[in-house]
């Protein structure tokens, strides 16, 4: 037996039922999927559930609509998609549920060094402090790994190099981000008054 993952045993095509209905058939795959995982589902992986010449894109913006009024939405994030609550609802799931642990409760400096390592990843602790002027605890390090916003990136292969550090798909989902691409640029920052001083 191999390592390889096997394929589900399941129609991808479709060939027997009527274009709406096909169509609609393939929405509801995508939907499982999508709610089924507890982080963004890439394109490939949901591109193995439809019938091969499906326009993904446009079926992700039909369920969208679909879910119009409803109190979850299809979002992307991480270069890929998934369900979440709408921003709404957010003071009703904390009055009804224990979601203190998932609190990602920051101060404003952890953000700054987050943004900081968003810009300049990979980047040491070194490089850090030439940015704040200040050396960042470990402690800081520490509760940023914890909480997946950030990770160990690469290492220099000379003997002794210090660990960099990059941030994580936890931190895109975290920040509402699709990709790197979309963290603001220092004049958005300076307008929001959040540049460097």
């Amino acid at each position: 037996m191999t390592g390889d993952r096997a394929e589900p045993e399941f129609d991808r095509e479709l060939p027997d039922l009527p274009p709406d209905l096909r169509w609609r058939s393939w929405m509801q795959r995508i939907e499982a999927v999508l709610f089924a995982s507890a982080s963004p589902v890439a394109r490939e992986d949901l591109a193995r559930v439809v019938g091969q010449d499906a326009s993904l894109d446009l079926l992700v913006e039909d369920l969208a609509a679909d879910l119009e009024g409803r109190s979850f939405e299809v979002a992307r994030a991480a270069d890929g998609w998934m369900l979440r609550t709408r921003a709404a609802y957010a003071p009703v799931i904390r009055a009804a549920a224990d979601v203190d642990g998932q609190s990602l409760d920051l101060r404003e400096f952890d953000v700054a060094v987050l943004a900081a390592i968003a810009w300049h990843q990979p980047i040491t602790r070194d490089g850090l402090k030439d940015i704040f002027g200040k050396e960042i605890s470990r402690d800081l390090i520490g509760r940023l790994h914890t909480r997946g916003l950030i990770g160990i990136g690469p290492k220099s292969p000379r003997r002794g190099a210090p660990y960099t550090f990059v941030t994580t798909d936890q931190f895109l989902i975290a920040f509402d981000l699709e990709t790197l691409r979309d963290l603001p640029d220092q004049e958005q920052l300076d307008d929001a008054g959040l540049g460097a001083t």
